[in-house]
């Protein structure tokens, strides 16, 4: 088979990289990919945005696959042109992947399929939600509705930082057309955790959990960012909350949605709040997460590529994976000043000095005078896997000493709710 892999990011080589693994694979296309996957696939420099031509770039090079790994593409209906022009696509269509393109119509899916999730109010001007957050309860939380790379939510303290929040959102713009509607949400206590679930429509697969760690700095603190490192599994997720996951969130929308004729084909995201009243939803996401994919597929055995496939043919047989024994630690190096400005073009030394048990998926690379430097907020993701969560950070750390670039970045605490809950 010939498979195509839409994106350039870290979770997009982690995806090449399992998707290589298979049998079935024959040559692998990446559109526009990195430095990292290049190594293994056919790198085209052509946008994720530019859904005519990935179309023409799929039935020119006889594409039996294509695997969507950005929300963007997914959003703007990349699944349906290819369908249109019959070639297998892996992803929700445009109107499934809403629920990740407006957090409001998430919210109000979860209310109408009795999905557990945060109380919540929505608005689309900026005085009505001035005058509620007047009057709300603190701690809240603030999200711009659309895209917004992850970053788009604010945990407020107070109404001072809730008011800037607004301000930022619907007045200033920082995060575009995905602050022209605004949720305000009641903070929720507990521990987060993410599960992935692969699903024709009807049949669901849940992939290993995991833990993300949003914040920019050590201890949680600082602006979220598009994620500092994740592990898998996540220990907080033990296999009786799994099933509840499975029952209260996943079966009521993978059903809701059909029931709706909107069904949702393949990898539906579940970014939760593990409370002491049991599992809410934060958010959907309509993709694989990043970077909890670079931490979730090495313990997947089951081949990838054919659960692709049945999924987005309607046929997925079973429903459950075969793991490998362990947890798997990824660890994101950033560049300096990220999420805010940084510098691109920093040489990347040390890669080729990393032992063959670790993996290093690439982020935000590119190739300048035959060498790999930095084109990214987030550069790469070393991930390690171990019988032990504890061994696995061990490793993963150790990799990540042997690599250098000026400016980088890295939390050095990635796995540290495993770690507290195994002591």
């Amino acid at each position: 088979m010939n498979v195509l892999v839409v994106g350039g990011g870290g979770r997009e080589h982690a995806l090449a990289w399992k998707i290589s693994r298979s049998p079935y694979t024959e040559k692998i296309f990446c559109a526009p990919g990195n430095a990292g996957i290049a190594d293994l696939a056919e790198c085209a420099d052509i946008p994720v945005t530019d859904i005519k031509a990935l179309v023409q770039f799929a039935e020119r090079n006889s594409i039996d696959l294509t695997v969507v790994g950005p929300e963007l593409p997914l959003s703007l209906g990349l699944v349906d042109a290819l369908t249109k022009r019959g070639l297998t696509a892996f992803g929700p269509t445009k109107k499934a992947a809403q629920v990740e393109g407006s957090k409001a119509y998430a919210k109000s899916l979860m209310v109408r399929f009795g999905i557990p999730t945060a109380a919540y109010k929505e608005f689309t001007k900026p005085d009505p939600a001035s005058d509620y957050l007047m009057k709300a309860v603190y701690p809240c939380v603030i999200k711009a509705d659309g895209l917004a790379e992850g970053k788009g939510v604010l945990i407020c303290d107070s109404r001072e930082q809730a008011l800037d929040g607004l301000d930022r959102i619907m007045r200033r713009k920082d995060f575009g057309d995905a602050g022209k509607k605004l949720i305000v949400e009641e903070m929720l206590t507990g521990e987060e955790a993410s599960v992935l679930a692969l699903t024709d429509g009807e049949k669901i697969v849940l992939l290993p959990s995991a833990q993300d760690h949003k914040a920019v700095f050590e201890g949680d603190l600082g602006p979220n960012t598009g994620g500092m490192g994740a592990y898998a599994p996540a220990p907080v997720m033990t296999p009786q909350m799994l099933k509840t996951v499975r029952e209260t969130v996943f079966v009521p929308m993978i059903q809701g949605m059909r029931s709706m004729g909107i069904p949702y084909r393949g990898v539906l995201y579940a970014g939760m709040m593990i409370t002491p009243s049991g599992p809410k939803v934060l958010e959907f996401n309509c993709r694989f997460g990043d970077p909890e994919t670079q931490a979730i597929l090495p313990l997947v055995k089951t081949d990838l590529v054919d659960l692709m496939i049945e999924c987005a043919e309607g046929r997925l047989k079973n429903e459950s994976v075969e793991l490998e024994a362990g947890s798997s630690v990824c660890v994101v190096m950033a560049s300096g000043g990220y999420p805010g400005s940084y510098e691109k073009g920093k040489v990347i030394q040390g890669l080729g000095s990393i032992p063959a048990d670790v993996r290093v998926f690439h982020a935000g690379t590119r190739m300048k005078d035959g060498k790999v430097v930095t084109a990214g907020g987030r550069v790469l993701g070393v991930t390690a896997a171990a019988e032990s969560i504890g061994r696995a950070i061990e490793k993963a750390y150790q990799a990540v000493g042997r690599i250098t670039f000026d400016g980088a970045y890295y939390r050095r605490d990635i796995g540290h709710r495993a770690l507290k809950r195994k002591r």
